[in-house]
This record gives structure tokens, C-alpha cells and sequence, in this order.
């Protein structure tokens, strides 16, 4: 039995004629009865007296109605429920990394989301390159940032920031882009594509053994460098430019460049949400 047979079946109920039932559904009548004699086929009982003005429902018919009515009603519910509204609304998770969400024009795309969106209950997740990654791809978030090269395949990349890498050293010490077999490293966790492309340089050079200072947040990382603990490896975005504590160096040409990109998986039903904080990040100039 399909939920069709049970628009019929009410269609029937509500005009007390096949006849009318027909005319309303635009269906041929000779369709419609075929359909009601399948129905009771199917359940064994008679749902309909036939009498000369019409039809009325027998006994059985009158309680099939009544759970026919609620299922219907229960269905349209469903839909209500699943279906999205013409403007950006419900729950938004995002993937970022440090790299990205300390960043001014990012934090002008949020301003500038809430605003337009408040329909939408925006969820930011920090995290490292590949868990945003991952994520996506099992379903635990609906959009990320990530940072370095990754099977683009089952994604659809909605934004790209290709950003310049600089070497981060104390600004009053000695430190020199020379020293950097010597110095000790301040870097996030494993996965990050900045703490690879440092590993690689250091390898490079011949250093087998380094001091590697691991920190979770942005913070923590300048502040570390501001003090003279360490060096690291940061995207120009991140550093203030009034930041006298901090001096930035270039790197060599292999690890000049990294590409950051919003992206969210290929399906065939887009977020409204998604798409909407996407504009945003693209109108704040995150690049």
C-alpha cells in the first residue's frame, strides 16, 4: 500500500463519491476504482458501501479512515520538519584551524554571518588540517577550512586563501634564519601542514634531532616566539603588523606558499546555510 492509495482512499471519504474523488485528483475514475479494490484486496475487508448517490464508508472503512487521516498528517509533518525554508536556517558546524580563525577578515565573515543569518545556529570547531578533513567526509561537519594538499575527489571547494609562509623569530634577540638547525621549534600538533614543512626544512639541513615545542592555540605560539623560546613557521595573515616583538623572514621557495581551502562535501541538496557563509567568507576578503 503507498501513501498515494491513502490520498485516494481520503479523497473518497471527503467527496463521498469516486466520481468527484476523481474529478479532484485528476485522476480517470476507472483508475481510482481499481485503486479502492486493491486497498481491500489487500486488507480483506470491504471499505466502501456503494449506494446510487455514492459511496459510504462501512464500518471497517471509518476506523481505516481515522488511522489513514493521522498517518497522512504525520507525513506532512516529516516533511515540514526535514525540509529546508527558503533562507538560511538551522544548525551550521564549521571546521577550523588556528591559521585561519584568528584572522581579521575571517572574523568579519562571522560578524557579517551572524547579522545576515541569525536563522542559523553557527558551530565553529577547531581542529587540525586532517581531523577537518575527515570530518567532513563522515558527516561530523558540514564545512571546514584545511591547510595543504588533500584528495579534493569527493569535495566541493568553495573558497580558496593562498598565503605567504614566514620564518617568526624574537625580534630582540639574535635569532636568524640561519640558526634554525639550533633554535628550538614552536608548532601545533601533528597534522599541521606548517609543522611539516619545518620537519622537512630542519631534515633538509641535515638536523636529525630538534626541540619541538608542541602548543595547541595561536596565542600560545606568538607568545612563545614574542619570548624568545622558539621559532616557527606562520601564514602572513596571522601576524599583526605593528607586532615589534615579533620579526618575520622568508623562507625558501619550497615552502613559500600554502593553499587553505573552505570546502563541503558534493551532494546533490546543498546546505542553504553553508552556501550563505560561504558568500560571507568570499565578501570579507579571506585571501
Amino acid at each position: 500500500m503507498e501513501l498515494t492509495d491513502l490520498k485516494i482512499f481520503m479523497a473518497i471519504i471527503q467527496e463521498g463519491s469516486i466520481t468527484r474523488a476523481a474529478e479532484k485528483l485528476e485522476y480517470v475514475q476507472s483508475n481510482i476504482t481499481m485503486r479502492v479494490r486493491k486497498m481491500e484486496s489487500e486488507l480483506g475487508v470491504q471499505l466502501f458501501h456503494r449506494t446510487p448517490k455514492g459511496v459510504l464508508p462501512t464500518e471497517k472503512g471509518r476506523v481505516f479512515s481515522q488511522y489513514a487521516a493521522d498517518i497522512l498528517l504525520k507525513v506532512e509533518e516529516v516533511i515540514m520538519s526535514i525540509q529546508e525554508p527558503e533562507y538560511p536556517s538551522g544548525p551550521l558546524a564549521i571546521g577550523v584551524v588556528e591559521t585561519v580563525a584568528s584572522t581579521a577578515p575571517f572574523i568579519r565573515a562571522l560578524s557579517d554571518f551572524q547579522k545576515k543569518h541569525p536563522e542559523v545556529a553557527l558551530s565553529l570547531v577547531t581542529g587540525t588540517s586532517p581531523q577537518n578533513y575527515e570530518k567532513v567526509l563522515n558527516r561530523k561537519l558540514d564545512g571546514a577550512f584545511f591547510t595543504g594538499e588533500f584528495d579534493l575527489a569527493p569535495l566541493k571547494v568553495a573558497h580558496e586563501i593562498r598565503e605567504e609562509v614566514l620564518l617568526l623569530t624574537n625580534a630582540d634577540g639574535k635569532a636568524a634564519p640561519s640558526d634554525v638547525a639550533n633554535a628550538a621549534w614552536i608548532v601545533f600538533p601533528r597534522g599541521c601542514p606548517l609543522r611539516a614543512a619545518s620537519e622537512d626544512w630542519l631534515h633538509s639541513q641535515g638536523v636529525s634531532s630538534v626541540n619541538m615545542i608542541e602548543v595547541s592555540t595561536l596565542d600560545t605560539m606568538l607568545n612563545c616566539v614574542r619570548a624568545g623560546i622558539g621559532y616557527t613557521l606562520l601564514t602572513e595573515s596571522v601576524i599583526a603588523e605593528k607586532d615589534e616583538r615579533l620579526r618575520a623572514h622568508p623562507v625558501p621557495e619550497r615552502y613559500r606558499f600554502v593553499t587553505t581551502r573552505l570546502v563541503t562535501r558534493k551532494e546533490q541538496f546543498g546546505s542553504k546555510a553553508f552556501a550563505a557563509f560561504a558568500d560571507c567568507v568570499r565578501e570579507a576578503g579571506t585571501q
